[in-house]
């Protein structure tokens, strides 16, 4: 049985008027689809930058977001015309025509390792991606795993967060217990509780918003590199799992249980006492 092609779908009359944006990781470690799920304003911005090459040369871009969970995968992100090339960026529009699969097609398609940078000429590849999954609504974040299974960067958790996904927001809250979050730079690592309404959602949602959650010693390391810092470098996990209906203090001694186990105190960690 013969595939069904992106072209099938997405039917491109002109490739040649076309260049083709494979969004990837950049140099700093940001991913273009935790850009893409966080802002759509972001997602157009990094579409629109231009450095110090002149990569959008056509008229078109038919921009594909690596779809970094699965192997060869790529997300949809739309079709751009270019209206003004200026010396520091460019100006796009999203063309209407394509805007229904927009982070709802997942195509495959391997990069090989030649094919350095992030602009091609589409008529090389038109032929070449085929489609994987139709997703029923746009890709608003990876779905929920199970508390045992958090084991989630800042960067991945930020979007999910400030979008309120349903999965992850209706089990979270639900949740108290103890924490860790690693500092994947340094090694060290903070491990903390929650406790009270809105559980591990709500403890959680303050770490997202300011990089740092109100902790003295995060504070002062957020304060100085800034909440990028967080994006690139903390990881999130759940330690022990408790009912809301454990007491505060079970839950505080727990944590103390797991600050001796994980040395988060002292040059290991960022836990004060």
């Amino acid at each position: 049985m013969s595939p069904i092609l992106m072209q099938d779908i997405i039917q491109i009359e002109s490739p040649r008027n076309y260049k083709l944006h494979l969004a990837c990781e950049d140099t700093d470690g940001t991913k273009p689809l935790d850009v893409f799920v966080r802002s759509p304003e972001e997602w157009l911005a990094w579409n629109e930058y231009r450095g110090r090459r002149n990569d959008w040369t056509r008229d078109y871009i038919l921009a594909l977001i690596e779809f970094y969970h699965r192997t060869d995968e790529w997300l949809f992100g739309g079709i751009f015309k270019v209206t003004e090339r200026l010396r520091d960026k460019y100006r796009l529009q999203q063309r209407p025509e394509s805007v229904k699969y927009v982070g709802r097609l997942i195509v495959g398609f391997h990069r090989y390792q030649g094919m350095r940078g992030r602009a091609f000429y589409l008529e090389k590849y038109i032929d070449k991606f085929e489609v994987k999954e139709v997703l029923p609504n746009a890709y608003d974040g990876e779905a929920f795993c199970g508390p045992a299974k958090i084991d989630h960067d800042f960067n991945v958790l930020e979007p999910i967060f400030r979008n309120g996904k349903v999965d992850w927001k209706s089990a979270l809250e639900g949740i108290n217990g103890v924490y860790v979050i690693f500092d994947k730079e340094t090694g060290k690592k903070y491990v903390g509780s929650a406790y009270g309404e809105g559980g591990i959602w709500s403890r959680w949602l303050c770490y997202i918003e300011t990089g740092h959650g109100g902790n003295d010693e995060l504070t002062k390391l957020i304060k100085q590199k800034g909440v990028d810092y967080a994006r690139k470098n903390f990881k999130f996990s759940l330690l022990e799992r408790m009912d809301v209906t454990i007491p505060k203090d079970e839950i505080l001694a727990r944590e103390s249980y797991w600050k001796g186990v994980l040395l988060a105190v002292g040059e290991f960690g960022y836990n004060e006492n």
